[in-house]
């Protein structure tokens, strides 16, 4: 599944960066959504929450901001906008 692969790879980044800080949790990650990105905001938190479950971002807080602009560059992305890490 499409969705599947763009959490992974989310979740990838996400994961990365909280091993690179020494942090075994995730408060919380923010997201932008292009408007070509195929999946609503709503879909990408349920596919979310089911993957990050038994990792470090599993309960982070997910923020979508949803992009309006089909001219913009990174219209068809999921862009990694930033992690709140726990200390």
């Amino acid at each position: 599944m499409h969705e599947q692969s763009l959490m992974a790879d989310l979740l990838k980044k996400i994961i990365s960066l909280s091993e690179e800080n020494a942090s075994k949790k995730i408060q919380s990650v923010k997201v932008k959504l292009g408007a070509l990105a195929h999946i609503s905001a709503s879909h990408l938190k349920e596919h979310f929450v089911q993957a990050a479950q038994g990792t470090c971002a599993e309960d982070a807080r997910l923020e979508v901001e949803v992009l309006h602009d089909l001219n913009d560059p990174h219209a068809q992305d999921i862009l990694l906008e930033s992690v709140e890490i726990e200390e």
